[in-house]
C-alpha cells in the first residue's frame, strides 16, 4: 500500500482494530491520524501505536488522503458539519463504517463527487479475523478501491457488493452474525451444565467445538451441507438432535431473525439520513 495519510475520525474499538492491523502489516505509523474528543483515548492510542492524535477532527481531516468515518451513526451528521467543507474541497477517499448511513446521505453532506466506500465490518476484527462487506460509489477510482480493500484486509477478509442494498444483507449475516453464534454457544454451554458438566468444561468444550467446526469448514472444499451430512449417521445421535432442530423450525427462526435485522438497517437509514429531513419538511 502506498504511504497515503489516513485520518480516523473516532478512536473507538473498530478504529483501534484497523489501526492495529495496519501497523502489524507494516503501515507507517506517522501516516496515521486519529481524531477523538476523548483526550485520554487519544493519549492511549498514541502511546500504543506511535501514531498522531488530536481532539480536533478538522485538523486531522486537513492532512488526509483517506478519511475513515468511525463515529456512531447518530453522530455522523454533526461530524459532517465540522469536516464537510474540507472533504468537499479536497475530495479525499471517504470510508464509512457507520451502519445505516447511505452513500446518498454522505454525498449530500460531503459533495456529490466525493469518492465513498461503505464498509460493514464485524467485531472479530478485534482479533483480525473479521468479515467486511464493501460498497463503493461511482466516484471511487480503481486505486482508491484497492486502498480501501487493503485497509479493511488488515482486520480480516473482505467482499465487495455491487448493490448498496446488499450492505444490509451483509449486516444481517456477518455484521450481527457473531452475536448469533455467541447465543448458540451460550445455550450449548448452559445445556451442557444442566446435563451435569462443570461450567469450566462446558465452556471449553463449547468454544473448541465452535472453533473446530469453523476451521474445518473454512479449510474444506466441501459444501456446508456435505460437512453436516458427513457427521450425521443415519439413526444416530446427531441425526436425533438435528431432527429436533428441524421440528422446532430452526430454519424459519434464522430467516425471520435476519429479515428483522435487514428491516432495522433500512429503518435506521431512514431515521438517520437526509431523507428524514425531507419527509419531515
Amino acid at each position: 500500500m502506498r504511504a497515503a495519510t489516513i485520518a480516523f475520525l473516532g478512536g473507538g474499538n473498530m478504529a483501534k482494530s484497523i489501526i492495529a492491523g495496519l501497523i502489524s502489516d507494516g503501515y507507517r505509523a506517522d501516516k496515521i491520524w486519529v481524531a477523538d474528543r476523548n483526550a485520554s483515548k487519544c493519549t492511549a492510542l498514541e502511546q500504543q501505536f506511535q501514531i498522531h492524535t488530536t481532539e480536533d477532527v478538522s485538523h486531522a481531516c486537513r492532512r488526509a488522503d483517506i478519511v475513515v468515518l468511525a463515529v456512531k451513526p447518530q453522530s455522523m451528521e454533526s461530524l459532517s458539519h465540522q469536516v464537510g467543507k474540507h472533504i468537499a474541497q479536497h475530495k479525499p477517499l471517504v470510508i464509512s463504517i457507520a451502519a445505516g448511513i447511505m452513500t446518498q446521505d454522505l454525498e449530500a453532506w460531503f459533495g456529490r463527487n466525493t469518492p465513498i466506500v461503505r464498509a460493514m465490518p464485524n467485531t472479530p476484527a478485534v482479533v483480525r479475523v473479521g468479515a467486511t462487506g464493501l460498497y463503493a460509489n461511482e466516484h471511487t477510482s480503481k486505486d482508491q478501491l484497492s486502498l480501501a480493500e487493503q485497509i479493511l484486509r488488515a482486520i480480516g477478509i473482505v467482499t465487495w457488493v455491487k448493490d448498496e442494498a446488499l450492505i444490509n444483507v451483509v449486516a444481517a449475516l456477518a455484521g450481527s452474525g457473531p452475536a448469533y453464534y455467541f447465543l448458540i454457544m451460550e445455550i450449548m454451554q448452559q445445556v451442557g451444565e444442566d446435563m451435569g458438566l462443570s461450567s469450566k468444561d462446558a465452556h471449553l468444550l463449547t468454544l473448541q467445538t465452535a472453533l473446530g467446526a469453523a476451521k474445518l469448514a473454512y479449510e474444506s472444499s466441501e459444501e456446508l451441507r456435505t460437512l453436516r451430512q458427513q457427521v450425521t449417521s443415519k439413526g444416530g445421535t446427531t441425526e436425533a438432535a438435528l431432527n429436533a432442530f428441524e421440528a422446532e423450525g430452526i430454519r424459519a427462526m434464522f430467516r425471520n431473525a435476519m429479515e428483522a435485522n435487514r428491516a432495522r438497517s433500512v429503518a435506521l437509514a431512514e431515521e438517520l439520513g437526509v431523507n428524514r429531513k425531507l419527509k419531515q419538511s
